[in-house]
C-alpha cells in the first residue's frame, strides 16, 4: 500500500514574496510584481515574436541598460506611497493649497510690476516645461524595471500634473487681474520663443528622447528636475516674497513637498542601485555629468527673468544639487 502524499503547504496571500515571516505593509502588499512587463520566466516583454519592435525596444533601453541591478525587487520608496495614501496624501495637501488660492483672492490686483513681469514671464510659461517633465516621468514608470520604481514614478507624475494645473488656475486669475498684461494669452509664445527658455527647452526635449532607463531616470529626476526646481520653485518663492507676492512663495513651498518626496525615492533608487552593483557609478556619473551641463545652462537663461545674476542663480541650483548627489554617492564612495 502506497505511502499518502505529504500535505502541500498552503500558500498564503503574500507568497509571492518567497519565504518570509514577516507580514508584508500594505503598500508591499498592492505594489510588488505588479508590472506585466517584468514577470519572470518569459523570454520577451511581449508575448509576440521576441524580435518585434516592442520587444526589441524593452531589450535595448532596459535589459541592455548600463543601469542594472542582480534584482530591482528589493528596492522600497521610503515613504512607501500606494494608492490609498497618495489620495490621502494629496486630498490634504491641495486643501491646504487651496486655503492659499482662497486667501489671497483679490490680492493679484496690488502686485508690483516687476513681481507681474515675473510671474508673466517665468511662472505662468513653466507649465510647458513641466508638463514635459510630466511626460518624461511618465516614460520612466513605463519602462521600469519593477512595479516599485512604477508605482514612485506614477505618482511623480501625477505630482506633475497637478503642479501643471496649479499654474493653470494662477494664470487664469492673473489674467483676471491684468488682462493687459497679456498673461494667458502669450505663454506658448514665450515658450517657443523668448531666448531666456530656449536652454529649457532644450534640455526637456533632449530629456525626452533619452530613451535608456537609466538615463531616462538620471536625467529628469536626479538632475533637470532637483536643479530647475531649485529656480523654479526656491528661488522664484523667494524673490516673490520679497517682491510683496507672499501668494506665490507660500505656493511654491506647497510644490515643494512634492519635488522633495521625488528627490527621497530617487536619490533612495540610486543608493539602492549602487548598493546592489557599484558598477552603477560610472553610468550615473557619466549621465550626471551630461545632463548637468544642460541643467546648469537652463538656469543661467532663466535667471533673467528672475531678475538675479546667472551666476547667483546657477550657484544656488548646483549647490542644491552636489548636496543631493553627495548624499547618493556618500555609500560608494565608503565602498571604494
Amino acid at each position: 500500500m502506497n505511502a499518502p502524499a505529504p500535505r502541500q503547504r498552503k500558500l498564503r496571500t503574500f507568497s509571492a514574496f518567497g519565504d518570509v515571516r514577516r507580514l508584508p505593509s500594505e503598500y508591499e502588499i498592492v505594489t510588488h510584481a505588479q508590472n506585466w512587463n517584468t514577470r519572470s520566466g518569459k523570454s520577451s516583454v511581449f508575448e509576440q515574436n521576441p524580435s518585434s519592435p516592442g520587444n526589441l525596444w524593452f531589450l535595448t533601453y532596459r535589459e541592455n541598460s548600463p543601469f542594472q541591478a542582480d534584482t530591482w525587487e528589493d528596492f522600497r520608496d521610503p515613504d512607501q506611497i500606494a494608492y490609498r495614501s497618495y489620495v490621502n496624501l494629496q486630498a490634504s495637501e491641495q486643501t491646504k493649497l487651496d486655503g492659499v488660492l482662497e486667501s489671497y483672492a483679490g490680492a493679484d490686483s496690488s502686485l508690483s510690476a516687476p513681481q507681474l513681469e515675473i510671474l508673466g514671464t517665468l511662472f505662468t510659461p513653466s507649465r510647458f516645461l513641466v508638463h514635459g517633465f510630466q511626460q518624461a516621468e511618465a516614460y520612466v514608470g513605463f519602462i521600469g524595471p519593477s512595479s516599485y520604481v512604477t508605482s514612485a514614478a506614477g505618482y511623480a507624475n501625477a505630482d506633475f500634473l497637478r503642479r501643471v494645473t496649479t499654474i493653470a488656475y494662477r494664470t487664469r486669475a492673473l489674467q483676471i487681474a491684468h488682462p493687459e498684461s497679456g498673461i494667458g494669452d502669450r505663454e506658448r509664445e514665450i515658450w517657443e520663443q523668448h531666448p531666456a527658455w530656449q536652454p529649457a527647452r532644450e534640455a526637456i526635449e533632449r530629456a525626452l528622447i533619452a530613451y535608456d532607463w537609466g538615463e531616462a531616470f538620471t536625467s529628469l529626476n536626479l538632475v533637470l528636475g532637483p536643479t530647475l526646481d531649485d529656480l523654479l520653485i526656491r528661488q522664484f518663492g523667494e524673490v516673490s516674497r520679497a517682491n510683496g507676492d507672499e501668494q506665490s512663495w507660500l505656493l511654491s513651498n506647497h510644490l515643494a513637498e512634492d519635488s522633495n518626496r521625488r528627490n527621497r525615492w530617487s536619490g533612495a533608487l540610486a543608493k539602492y542601485a549602487l548598493a546592489q552593483r557599484p558598477s552603477n557609478e560610472a553610468p550615473l556619473h557619466k549621465w550626471i555629468n551630461r545632463w548637468s551641463e544642460l541643467a546648469d545652462a537652463a538656469v543661467e537663461g532663466l535667471a533673467p527673468l528672475l531678475g538675479i545674476s546667472a551666476a547667483e542663480a546657477v550657484a544656488g541650483a548646483r549647490t542644491s544639487r552636489a548636496q543631493y548627489h553627495q548624499d547618493i554617492f556618500e555609500m560608494a564612495e565608503k565602498v571604494s
